[in-house]
């Protein structure tokens, strides 16, 4: 079902956008989601569609192809597109992290030979940062790129990468020197090269329709004009890149969190117990009314982290605070909603078991919570 959600945005021209954005909903995400997650079924052509339609650029430069969106509004988008099917949600966020270091650190020549490919809706990216050894401890990754003249040589293996195997490009981090996280380096890899394969796809609790893979590298080349930024700075890249991925994450933790109160609300509408609908019985309107304002507040506070992001004042610390706290809500309003609809929440005839495994693991993914409120505490501690 649609959000319904009243929006707020920086221009009256974004309302269009949301009528687009709406109408794409219904038409083409929710009619699908429920099947494409039973099945495992990528919706890549729904993404070619969403693609055309310019929702894979949208806080990009116009002059590479992009939308010239505020992130103020660009994360209401990708709420409102989670709310109908949450793997869409992450994968426009996913493309748009894997954009970044090419928008924001790649050279001028570099942005207007890639950029308007990658923004083009024809594409797909990946981000290729953790490893088996190296997730919450990213400065720790082995994966090694050696200079052989005008190129490097990659080899190592990526884990937990969605859109692993069927991206057209990975914004990869390598290590090029024994020097801890002064020592990576930021590569942008074509999905087609020769010796870069994906393992079998996780098996995993929820966004089941996104793959997740292993990405292996077996003397990968890439030429030394794919190198984004200067050797040495591919760590402080990623850093900058997840400030942004969470707030993406937060919205799509948002979006999965309304479409689960709406449920929950209808439900308790429709449903009838001692001769009246169980939204009348004060226990339970207490719960949703509980449900509602943690939304609320999590729209509220990622929204406030992406006004100061467009204002171009820092914005990290609000974005770990966004990124911990929505994700947190979503998976509280999704527990309470399966409690709602009760048995009925407890099997995949309904879609609120379904939100309820998405929100696990959006506090996992882009940074644990946990390193979150490491974030969040070294930024109140440090003199």
């Amino acid at each position: 079902m649609p959000s319904n959600v009243e929006r707020e945005f920086s221009s009256p021209d974004t309302d269009d956008l949301m009528t687009l954005v709406r109408a794409l909903c219904v038409e083409q995400l929710l009619p699908r989601a429920a099947d494409a997650e039973a099945t495992g079924d990528f919706p890549r052509d729904l993404l070619r569609t969403l693609g055309a339609s310019g929702l894979l650029a949208l806080p990009f430069p116009a002059k590479f192809g992009g939308g010239d969106l505020p992130f103020h509004d660009y994360l209401q988008v990708i709420e409102e597109i989670s709310s109908a099917w949450g793997t869409v949600g992450l994968a426009v966020s996913v493309h748009t992290l894997a954009c970044f270091p090419l928008a924001n650190y790649g050279s001028p020549e570099q942005q207007r030979q890639w950029l308007p490919g990658m923004l083009s809706g024809n594409q797909l990216g990946g981000y290729c940062l953790s490893e088996v050894g190296a997730g919450s401890d990213a400065a720790a990754l082995t994966t090694r790129a050696e200079r052989d003249g005008e190129r490097y040589l990659v080899n190592g293996t990526k884990a937990w990468i969605s859109h692993g195997g069927v991206a057209d490009f990975y914004a990869t981090m390598v290590r090029t020197q024994d020097t801890g996280p002064k020592g990576i380096t930021c590569l942008l890899v074509d999905g087609s090269s020769d010796g870069l394969s994906a393992a079998t796809p996780e098996r995993k609790l929820g966004f089941t329709a996104s793959p997740t893979a292993q990405m292996k590298f077996e003397n990968v080349s890439v030429d030394v004009e794919r190198r984004l930024g200067r050797e040495g700075q591919g760590f402080a890249i990623a850093m900058a890149a997840l400030d942004t991925g969470r707030l993406g994450i937060a919205a799509c933790a948002v979006g999965i969190a309304q479409a689960a109160l709406n449920l929950a609300v209808s439900y308790a509408r429709e449903r009838e117990q001692f001769g009246r609908p169980i939204a009348e019985f004060q226990g339970l309107s207490f719960l949703l009314a509980d449900m509602a304002t943690a939304v609320a507040a999590a729209r509220s506070l990622y929204l406030s982290a992406a006004r100061r992001k467009d204002a171009g004042q820092p914005f990290s610390t609000e974005a770990s605070m966004a990124k911990l706290f929505a994700t947190d809500a979503a998976m509280q309003v999704t527990t309470d909603a399966v409690q709602v609809l009760g048995g009925a929440g407890y099997v995949k005839d309904f879609p609120a078991e379904r939100y309820f495994r998405e929100a696990k693991a959006l506090q996992i993914v882009e940074g644990t919570n946990q390193i979150q409120r490491m974030v969040i505490g070294r930024a109140l501690t440090r003199s």
